[in-house]
């Protein structure tokens, strides 16, 4: 059940384009990914789009945009080719048919003519026996004249896999050695009774066809191996596969409760990582860590670093929980490690509209050029840089009421009148200058500079926390700085 040495690497990634991309899907096609430039293999993408009712092109544009956004390349599928095109199901439904014609002549599968009430029946007598509830082969040897007995009642069959009266033993790339009992494992559907192919044969024949030589995929799929690999085993001897595959199951992404991250979960859209400003490396970077790590002491590293020593046996097979904090916490160290430049021209689609608040024609170049080193340090996501840096771009600061009420406190504006005396009287093109006079205007009136520094913030910017402060002052300018001083004394005075 494994490649031949020395065999070139293929892996695969298939999703299937049903609304927004899920982390969870993400972090897989990372270690696909991952794994084939490890091993200068092959990463085929594949969309898996036969569920016509839930699939939509709109999804399907948008899985390759955020391929795209991630930083994933793929050496055979969409807008790539290769040499077994297509690679959207949807398009191969001749090659599922031809197999499972093929499958159904030579004895590994069989028209079942059960409906759903007969199954439902027979499975709740299998449990309240005590016995797996799984399909009881009822269909698996009939008659010719049960079969027209069926059929004259306007049956419709589905088409069964056989599955072989044997355990079924593979060793799991990330799991080690798994056994399934064949009362385990019973006979399944591969084709509707509309003729329409089922994942459990669309996606065998397409790994087989494509000559895939490791599947790594989520845990919830590990169930399905064992039917795997005996359908593996029968497209081998139909000369339709050549080998069958290595196995890897990740382990689960969870979310709040120890629950496994669900698509309903908020935090699982990629589109809401997009929004929120975080970096693609930053991302992946922490995607990384849902099962992985690089060392026990390096959790912070580039993609190519992972790419270099990303091994699937280092796998964790324990389920990994998703821990937002951390992964903003990553993402904040990427953003430090950008070129300025680069940083600079990443936040450009919060600096305009629809997420800036000031117009077009007061958004100043040079003012942003100035303070972007400053910003750069303090961002968790690049999102964060509109209020970080409003007070520089918007005629009048908007006031956080909560900071305004912490930080204006008795006798805040009698310290903000000494503070715009020696702010009056410095040197505006030194921050430590700036910081001195507000310094002053603190011992003056008893209070160190954290203390005296939180009303001249508040009366700048608007909010109690932000970039540093003397730096702010000394790119707003002294115009600007002393005119908002003001506007704070009238709003106190008031």
């Amino acid at each position: 059940m494994a490649s031949a040495p020395g065999s070139p690497v293929r892996v695969r990634f298939c999703p299937s384009p049903t609304g927004n991309p899920h982390v969870g899907l993400v972090r897989t096609a990372l270690f696909n990914w991952a794994f084939a430039r490890h091993h200068q293999g092959t990463l085929v993408f594949r969309i898996e789009d036969t569920d016509a009712a839930r699939d939509s092109e709109e999804s399907y544009n948008q899985l390759l945009d955020s391929m795209r956004w991630l930083g994933f390349d793929w050496d055979e599928g969409p807008e790539v080719g290769g040499p077994h095109a297509p690679y959207r199901q949807s398009q191969r439904m001749d090659i599922y048919a031809d197999v499972a014609r093929k499958l159904l002549d030579a004895g590994h599968a069989y028209h079942c003519y059960c409906s759903q009430e007969e199954l439902d029946t027979r499975r709740e007598a299998a449990r309240a026996a005590g016995k797996p509830s799984g399909y009881d082969g009822h269909c698996r040897d009939l008659t010719d004249a049960q079969v027209e007995e069926y059929k004259a009642q306007g049956r419709t069959p589905i088409v069964r896999f056989r599955m072989p009266d044997e355990t079924i033993t593979f060793t799991d790339l990330v799991r080690g050695e798994l056994t399934f009992t064949p009362e385990n494992v019973p006979d399944y559907g591969i084709v509707r009774a509309n003729g329409a192919p089922l994942y459990t044969l669309v996606n065998p024949v397409d790994d087989a066809l494509m000559e895939i030589t490791h599947v790594l995929r989520g845990e919830d799929l590990l169930s399905s191996t064992p039917r795997q690999i005996a359908l593996y085993k029968a497209l081998t001897e139909l000369g339709i596969a050549k080998e069958i595959p290595h196995f890897g199951h990740l382990p689960y992404v969870m979310g709040e409760g120890n629950k496994k991250l669900s698509k309903r979960d908020p935090q699982s859209s990629l589109n809401l990582y997009r929004e929120r400003g975080f970096l693609p490396e930053g991302l992946l970077n922490y995607l990384s860590l849902l099962g992985w790590s690089l060392s026990a002491d390096q959790d912070i590293f580039t993609v190519e670093e992972m790419v270099a020593a990303f091994d699937i046996a280092d796998v964790n097979p324990n389920p990994a929980r998703f821990d937002l904090k951390k992964c903003e916490a990553i993402n904040a160290d990427h953003i430090r490690l950008l070129d300025v430049k680069d940083f600079t021209q990443r936040c450009a689609p919060w600096l305009r509209a629809p997420f800036a608040p000031w117009a077009p024609e007061d958004f100043d170049e040079a003012k942003w050029q100035a303070v972007a080193p400053h910003a750069q340090t303090r961002l968790k996501v690049l999102s964060e840089i509109t209020d970080n840096v409003d007070f520089l771009f918007l005629a009048e600061p908007v006031f956080d009421e909560p900071s305004w009420t912490k930080a204006m406190k008795e006798g805040s504006d009698a310290l903000l009148r000494t503070a715009r005396e020696k702010l009056e009287s410095a040197d505006w093109t030194s921050a430590e200058s700036l910081k001195e006079a507000v310094l002053a205007a603190g011992e003056a009136h008893g209070l160190k500079l954290g203390k005296a520094q939180a009303p001249v913030r508040v009366a700048v910017t608007g909010r109690t926390v932000g970039l540093p402060l003397f730096e702010s002052l000394e790119i707003l300018g002294k115009e600007k700085t002393l005119a908002r001083i003001d506007a704070a004394l009238a709003k106190l005075a008031a």
